[in-house]
């Protein structure tokens, strides 16, 4: 079963926040920091860590 990587972060993320109710700042923090670490010269360690 072939599932979108958007999908499935998706649904992951609404249960995690629905059900361990992190406080909203928290989630932003993380989500923020993410996109920007995602866009840095961090990305290619980052990328070889998670392979």
């Amino acid at each position: 079963m072939d599932v979108p990587l958007w999908f499935a972060l998706a649904t992951v993320g609404y249960l995690g926040c629905k059900l361990a109710r992190p406080p909203l700042w928290l989630v932003l923090v993380l989500m923020l920091g993410g996109y920007l670490i995602a866009d840095s010269i961090l990305a290619p360690v980052i990328d070889t860590a998670v392979k």
